[in-house]
């Protein structure tokens, strides 16, 4: 939040300097995360210098523009094309030379260049005062005074202030209260010890005749409601001083009702809204809902829906504005309206977040009302607002003050215990300090004891509910640094086993970042568009954010593969194509069928995450790049089933989800899904603005932590008779897998057969057709002897038989 220096000081008589504010600011909690010097014209007129205007002609092709001959004080003197009408022969005159940037007073930077104008070259600009960011005069060129030297910089003939600063805040949730001018000054004279003192209101006065009415027909939504209607206005630019106010925080001037509204709003933090009188149809205000799905137009011309827990602003006939959010564009004060009703309010903080959410809106006033403005000074800022306008922009108030405020909300009282308060700092702080603390934050004392006392809660500190934020004001305006630090350290060191799914987890975390994978985490909030793509995540398993921060964080996660793309497109399209990720992290599911039984119905279960695409090995002098595939990855995750001691074609085989995978494949455990592999379907990839094939694999963490907790560490001692390999070549049926060939031959011979291998796939016209070659690896060992040949030749018939018995297998 940008706060400006001088503006501060019309509230809070300091004479610190800048920099001492912004220590004491961050001392109490109001981290000042910049400082910005401003005042005049940022560049302090660098490259602006006194001209002599010694000729002006009419340009020969442009009926508005003139050519002037112009003495900077170089010798030569420049030649500049000027559209002003007042520009003259003998004028001296501010001339920006080539090179220098100019800040004009819109905020809109140029920077000078040599240039042809309708064919005629221009070599510097002659300038008016919204150029020169003096102000917002556009109607000629400055002429400056006659005795001005020709080269000075202008800089000794204009007449600025002494500059400003401003600050950039990091205001916290919990300090909502210093979300304006005023509040900050508030916290300072506690931190001061000085006085602040608001503008008086003393003159305002209610007028003749009937105003606008005020109904509200939801008092829980909007507690209070106030206004007042003021006629014959004329709505035009703000003066300098004000547009000044706004332009140095940041905020664009817009016409003076509609400043006036955002001076307020920053001035003590209560946001006004005006309406055009003439769209108030029936001169009544009514403050409700509206049915669900009503169209709306808001200020930034998009039409939105609104929903039936939307709280509006509304004529008798139609809706006007949101609530504490966004105005409506037909009933916004332009330059033809010349009456206007002013609203200042205090809403509900839930309804006004909600709405803002659900509209994907975040405005200065939602800003403030969403996290708790001051019911108490809606009057005051009312009054404030009018008085200006008056001033300003003219016109009659009509009619009285409309404040509704059916149930005035209650003031807090907090009882304060020293003990609790010193056990809590590590410190006793007098009494007498802790009082005076109190008083100058505004709290009023209602009762004091030797033991504690209680406290009347100012209304603007909304965050104040209990003892012990009682205590952290105190604490921040005595000073954190003012608690000495013990120069005891007194504690225990306690020894914790890991418990097995840490153990786990690091053992496969130091696996996969030795093999060159990197970690990585993505939010657990995702996207609920992301499962339209994949129906076999049906929407009722859905987790749903109820108030989302955004469309984009709606729903918690179902599968880690998703942020996975994220991070390869994040990558990608900063030119890092050659990936290797893993990740660790929940998934959430929601079972209606648990909910109707009336067990819970939401759970949430541990997934590891493998991600791999572009080149596996990267070209060099003495090799080719290699891209990743399917089997690279698949190795991976054997060999990480291998360290839980998990031979991964000993599980149930299973089909992976065609609207994941292009390709790939799943394995289960007791009919449970383990882990699942294969290569992006192109419609994800397509979806994240992934061209490059994406292999991943998704581990069911909690299962393989059943798996594992299954295997123990056996020892054995080396064998001592030789392993035989004897390869046969298969014909089988298209559909037949190696899997199936594979669990057929442990199933023929358990004992000594140690291993099965696939090395060779044959399909050609040399087979009838829907067949296909195996050419399959078998190892044999025997632990308490050597194989003799007939031994051999027994068991390979025996696989023989039972490929032919079981799939119809052939020797080729």
């Amino acid at each position: 939040m940008k706060t400006s220096y001088n503006w501060l000081k019309k509230y809070i008589n300091i004479t610190e300097t800048p920099e001492r504010v912004a220590e004491v600011l961050t001392s109490i909690g109001l981290e000042v995360e910049a400082m910005e010097p401003t005042g005049g014209m940022p560049g302090n007129f660098e490259g602006v210098v006194v001209g002599h205007v010694l000729e002006c002609t009419q340009h020969p092709d442009a009926d508005r523009l003139r050519v002037a001959k112009v003495d900077v004080g170089t010798g030569e003197p420049l030649q500049i094309v000027c559209g002003a009408p007042n520009v003259a022969t003998g004028q001296k005159v501010a001339v920006a030379t080539l090179g220098t940037t100019l800040h004009f007073s819109n905020g809109e930077q140029v920077k000078m260049k040599r240039q042809k104008l309708r064919g005629v070259e221009s070599m510097g600009m002659i300038c008016a005062e919204d150029e020169l960011g003096l102000g917002n005069s556009h109607e000629g060129i400055m002429v400056l005074d006659a005795a001005a030297q020709v080269g000075d910089t202008v800089r000794n003939y204009i007449s600025m202030d002494s500059g400003d600063t401003v600050f950039e805040i990091g205001l916290t949730p919990n300090h909502i209260d210093a979300a304006s001018h005023f509040g900050i000054a508030r916290d300072l004279v506690a931190a001061l010890e000085v006085k602040a003192q608001l503008p008086s209101v003393d003159k305002f006065a209610e007028g003749a005749g009937q105003g606008v009415t005020v109904k509200i027909d939801n008092t829980t939504a909007c507690p209070r409601y106030s206004g007042i209607t003021v006629k014959g206005i004329k709505v035009q630019p703000s003066p300098d001083w004000l547009q000044q106010c706004l332009l140095t925080i940041g905020v664009r001037p817009i016409n003076n009702v509609v400043d006036i509204t955002n001076f307020v709003l920053h001035e003590i933090g209560q946001p006004l809204h005006a309406f055009d009188l003439s769209k108030v149809d029936g001169n009544q205000i009514v403050v409700r809902t509206c049915e669900e799905g009503t169209p709306f137009v808001t200020l930034d011309g998009i039409e939105r829906k609104l929903s039936a827990n939307d709280l509006m602003i509304c004529s008798a006939v139609r809706p006007m504005c949101i609530a504490g959010v966004f105005g409506g564009l037909d009933a916004g004060v332009t330059e033809t309206t010349t009456d206007v009703f002013i609203e200042s309010a205090y809403f509900n903080p839930v309804w006004v977040r909600k709405t803002a959410r659900r509209h994907g809106l975040n405005t200065d006033a939602s800003f403030r009302y969403e996290r708790g403005a001051d019911p108490e000074i809606t009057l005051y800022a009312l009054k404030r607002a009018a008085l200006l306008i008056q001033e300003l922009a003219g016109g009659t108030v009509i009619g009285t003050v409309q404040d509704v405020y059916p149930q005035p909300i209650q003031v807090a009282q907090i009882s304060l215990n020293y003990k609790n308060m010193a056990r809590l700092i590590g410190k006793e702080i007098p009494a007498s300090e802790i009082q005076k603390i109190l008083q100058l934050l505004d709290f009023t004392i209602t009762e004091s004891t030797a033991d504690g006392l209680t406290v009347r809660v100012p209304t603007y500190r909304v965050d104040v509910t209990r003892e012990c934020d009682v205590v952290e004001e105190v604490l921040r305006i005595y000073g954190y640094n003012n608690i000495e630090i013990s120069e005891r350290i007194l504690t225990s060191v306690n020894y914790r086993t890991p418990a097995k799914n840490e153990q786990l987890q690091n053992l496969l975390s130091d696996y996969l970042t030795a093999n060159g994978f990197n970690e990585m985490m993505s939010n657990s909030l995702t996207q609920s568009d992301y499962y339209t793509m994949t129906p076999s995540f049906p929407p009722e398993n859905e987790v749903k954010i109820l108030n989302p921060l955004s469309s984009d964080l709606n729903a918690m996660r179902r599968t880690l593969l998703f942020g996975g793309l994220e991070a390869v497109s994040h990558n990608i399209n900063r030119q890092y194509n050659d990936l290797k990720l893993y990740e660790f992290g929940n998934v959430y599911f929601y079972t209606p069928a648990k909910a109707d039984k009336g067990f819970e119905a939401y759970a949430e279960a541990p997934r590891l995450a493998l991600f791999a695409t572009g080149d596996a090995v990267l070209q060099s002098w003495n090799a080719k790049a290699e891209a990743t595939n399917f089997f690279y990855l698949k190795g991976y995750v054997e060999r990480l089933m291998e360290r839980c001691g998990i031979n991964l074609y000993q599980l149930n085989c299973a089909e992976a989800p065609k609207d994941w995978f292009a390709e790939g494949v799943g394995y289960q455990w007791n009919g449970e899904p383990l882990v699942v592999i294969g290569s992006m379907a192109k419609k994800l990839r397509s979806a994240f603005g992934i061209k490059q094939e994406v292999y991943a694999a998704e581990i069911a963490f909690d299962v393989l932590l059943k798996v594992q907790a299954q295997h123990k560490v056996m020892f054995s001692e080396l064998p001592k008779y030789p392993e035989v390999r004897r390869d046969l070549a298969l014909v089988v049926d298209e559909k037949i897998t190696f899997d199936q060939l594979r669990r057929i031959a442990f199933k023929a011979e358990n004992r000594l057969l140690k291993q099965v291998g696939l090395f060779d796939v044959y399909r050609g016209n040399k087979l009838p057709d829907g067949q296909k070659q195996y050419a399959l690896s078998f190892v044999l060992q025997d632990l308490e002897k050597t194989f003799t040949d007939q031994q051999i030749e027994q068991i390979m018939q025996q696989l023989l038989n039972s490929f032919a018995k079981e799939v119809g297998a052939t020797l080729r």
